[in-house]
């Protein structure tokens, strides 16, 4: 039989470049074994830190609202309150900060917010609780904040937007010229209220327009029984205007002017500050921005992407 010093050159080189592939392989996957342990470590650490700090004495507690406020958003209710809770719980709060830059969003969830506000203030007399609003805190915003002891904010921070409103667009005439008719099958005389692609219903407008004053009214009620006497009303309090917080001084929709720090150190008497925010979980985050790329490398190393010969 005659050997082919070629084919068995080509066949040990081929075989060197698996084992150089596979040792390759093998070595990003503990890179990333010993990455994803040092991370769990930090973060195990950090997590301890923050409780010592939660347990220690005197310190203002602070919780975060930094986007919409809805039900499937960061600063959704059950965030918001599972925070103030915490924060109320911990030994060592002297006081509350509700730190606020948000342009609003949905009356329940800052109704919900509102109620357990006002439902920990009863509970914990001796524990204050401020709004300190930065570039904005309207409607819903201000609606939460409305229930705390006292509200601050920069002078030109905006204020206040006490209103309500529903939005939409209506399609037909697009329909009409594009040759589309529209099919909706209902069943109550109201079932299709409001449909985007159908015509405005006579009365629709009206049953609209009754739901937002019912919502408005309640959320007039909650800021002037969150605001009291401090709030000096006019015929655009309740008007849906927001203002800049030199104005909303003047019109008692806040107390002062201040940042979080200056709160925390003036008023609360606290100048060390300790985040109670509910965050998203750490590893979960991680898991978001390489999971893709880690499950690649792991398919790549258990075979999935072999040496074509």
């Amino acid at each position: 039989m005659a050997i082919n010093s070629d084919e068995i050159l080509r066949d040990v080189l081929l075989a060197t470049i698996k084992e150089q592939r596979a040792k390759r392989r093998w070595g990003i996957f503990f890179k990333l074994i010993t990455f994803l342990i040092l991370i769990f470590i930090i973060i195990s650490i950090f997590s301890k830190n923050e409780n010592l700090l939660k347990t220690d004495k005197n310190f203002t507690a602070m919780v975060d609202v930094n986007s919409i406020i809805g039900p499937d958003k960061q600063a959704s209710a059950d965030n918001i309150v599972s925070g103030i809770d915490e924060a109320f719980k911990a030994s060592g709060t002297k006081g509350i900060i509700l730190r606020i830059d948000s342009p609003g969003g949905t009356p329940v969830q800052a109704s919900e917010v509102y109620n357990e506000i006002m439902r920990q203030r009863a509970l914990h007399p001796n524990i204050k609780i401020y709004a300190v609003c930065t570039d904005i805190c309207a409607s819903a915003a201000y609606y939460m904040a409305s229930a705390t002891d006292a509200i601050y904010a920069n002078p030109s921070s905006l204020v206040g937007s006490i209103g309500v409103l529903m939005n939409g667009f209506g399609f037909t005439d697009t329909l009409q010229k594009l040759g589309i008719q529209r099919r909706l099958l209902t069943s109550g005389d109201h079932k299709g209220f409001l449909d985007p692609f159908s015509p405005m219903k006579p009365g629709d407008q009206q049953i609209a327009q009754t739901m937002l004053d019912s919502v408005h009214k309640q959320f007039i009620m909650d800021v002037v029984r969150g605001r009291g006497s401090r709030l000096k009303i006019n015929q655009d309090t309740f008007s849906g205007l927001a203002w800049t917080g030199q104005q909303a001084l003047s019109q008692g929709l806040i107390d002062g002017f201040g940042s979080p720090s200056q709160v925390a150190r003036d008023v609360i008497k606290a100048d060390r500050i300790v985040d109670f925010t509910v965050k998203p979980n750490p590893f979960d985050l991680f898991a978001d921005h390489i999971g893709a790329s880690f499950a690649n490398h792991i398919g790549a190393m258990i075979g999935f992407h072999g040496i074509n010969e």
